[in-house]
């Protein structure tokens, strides 16, 4: 039986796991306890190649050398002893595609999340008078999954139905087609395996009961066969192997370091934030953007664009949604202005502006939206300049367009879970940002907890994951070993001026729909 955290002769903190959070932009590695204390973490860079016809991709074999590369250079700073570490547990971005051989090896580029190669085909197989689909698909796969297949092709069946019907070749030398936190297990294992967790991005599991998920036939056979490249399923929680002689030689592990099933960003957020309980939410602003929350039944918003997927037990599911760009909105800025300004001097001459930025409104659709509207062609605008504009308000405005986008998409999370979320536990790069958490607090109308160390809640969950399925770490124990590092309330100076400004942001979509689809088909 584990210890209790207040005990003294707790050794939890003192065996380590090897964490790796494989995010768009590239892999963070570190290692943290098993109470979730990061004690090193680095951060690579990896480039995204796109294409004109919507592709795009990244190198995995790029991932597995700055991983391993990342992880020597710790254990030989002596941040952690390799005789200490335990397990190796993976987190990071889902609805991407890795192509490997029998042993594991990429046979390919890895087709991204983003990847709309496979729109037409997803379109041709699926489309329909019923919101784009065929009436028998689309609910077959939200009655049997929760979900369906992005009609832009921007998901694993429509990377499936691309390599199946353009790259015939990599297609037939590809043993399996794995999401990239399987990818990752199977490096360090040499076993092919995926989770219930894993796959949920695939729409090809039976989620009605979470206790007992496989893939489903009639969705796959829905989604265009290929069922024999699906590795096989294993229960979320569960160790998969251990890392093989060959790995655990180069890294100086001992025999015996396991390895626990990978989880998407939205399991180890939620796990990392401490917003495990029912009702408890957790608003993400990374690359990407999202609020979650856990339920317990399972549920479809097809107009905005919500559901769930199976959640971090048995019992329960997570709501799964998504911005396309959040902190993205920031890095842009920093780019378009030439890049002479770092994060910290952008947000302290936004802190130089009035709330509500002299009423110039930025609208954070970069790379159209997924919800609460699904539309690949809405784009960004600055909305309502002024030769009084001031460079604060331009740098501002996008802090309050990224929480105006939030507010938008929490409206419609409370409407899905029918109650109020608050006291909402704020994760990512974004959440490191004081003003910008405030702006959130003034914007929603809600307290933001801005956890402790937000950029490592993705490593802290995925070593407290892999925590719980070595027994180490009760999931009732979670909150209570994630701390807030600040409380952001309401402040009712600033709440008019937001009311009156988000009152416009969602007609600032309506009015220009038809526009961006002219423009942007």
């Amino acid at each position: 039986m584990s210890a209790d955290v207040s005990d003294p002769r707790d050794d939890r903190d003192s065996q380590f796991v090897l964490v790796v959070d494989l995010g768009t932009g590239g892999p963070k590695v570190g290692f943290a306890s098993l109470l979730g204390r990061v004690v090193h973490q680095e951060h690579h860079e990896v480039e995204t190649t796109f294409t004109a016809d919507g592709g795009a991709t990244q190198d995995a074999e790029e991932w597995w050398r700055l991983i391993i590369e990342g992880a020597k250079r710790a254990l030989a700073s002596g941040a952690v002893d390799p005789a200490k570490v335990v397990a190796v547990s993976m987190t990071g971005q889902w609805a991407s595609t890795v192509p490997v051989d029998e042993a594991g090896i990429p046979t390919g580029p890895v087709v991204m999340w983003m990847d709309s190669r496979g729109g037409e085909l997803v379109r041709q197989k699926m489309g329909g008078a019923v919101s784009g689909y065929k009436a028998r698909g689309i609910a077959e796969f939200i009655r049997r999954s929760g979900g369906a297949p992005s009609l832009d092709g921007a998901d694993p069946i429509g990377h499936r139905l691309f390599l199946q019907h353009h790259d015939r070749e990599l297609w037939d030398r590809s043993r399996w087609l794995l999401e990239p936190v399987d990818y990752l297990s199977m490096r360090f294992t040499g076993k092919p395996a995926a989770s219930p967790v894993s796959m949920t991005g695939s729409w090809l599991v039976d989620t009605r009961d979470p206790s007992n998920i496989s893939y489903d036939p009639v969705l796959v056979e829905l989604a265009g066969g290929g069922v024999e490249k699906l590795a096989p399923l294993q229960k979320f929680g569960t160790v998969t192997g251990v890392v093989q002689p060959s790995v655990a030689a180069d890294l100086g592990f001992g025999p015996d370091v396991k390895v626990v099933t990978g989880a998407p960003d939205l399991h180890t957020a939620a796990i990392g934030s401490g917003a495990v309980r029912l009702g408890e939410a957790h608003m993400a602003v990374s690359t990407t953007g999202w609020i979650s929350v856990p339920i317990t039944r399972k549920k479809t918003d097809i107009v905005r664009n919500c559901a769930t997927v199976p959640g971090i037990d048995d019992a329960t599911y997570l709501v799964a949604n998504n911005h396309e760009t959040a902190g993205m909105c920031l890095q842009w800025l920093k780019g378009a202005m030439g890049g002479t300004l770092d994060y910290e001097q952008l947000t302290e001459l936004a802190g130089t502006a009035e709330a509500g930025s002299g009423g110039v409104i930025f609208t954070p659709w970069l790379k159209g939206e997924r919800s609460p509207v699904a539309d690949r062609t809405m784009r960004a605008g600055f909305h309502n300049m002024s030769l009084a504009t001031t460079q604060g308000d331009l740098i501002r405005s996008v802090l309050e367009g990224v929480a105006y986008n939030n507010q938008w998409l929490h409206e419609a999370v409370e409407k899905f879970v029918g109650g109020r979320l608050d006291n909402i536990r704020f994760i990512g790069g974004g959440a490191q940002s004081d003003l910008w958490c405030q702006i959130h607090a003034d914007v929603m109308d809600r307290t933001i907890e801005q956890v402790t160390d937000p950029l490592y809640c993705g490593l802290r969950g995925a070593a407290l994951s892999a925590a719980m399925t070595l027994g180490e770490v009760r999931q009732e124990e979670l909150r209570g070993l994630v701390t807030v590092k600040q409380t952001y309330v309401p402040n009712p100076a600033n709440r008019a001026a937001y009311d009156r400004l988000y009152a416009e942001f969602p007609g600032l979509y309506s009015s220009q729909k038809k526009f961006f689809r002219r423009l942007n088909r």
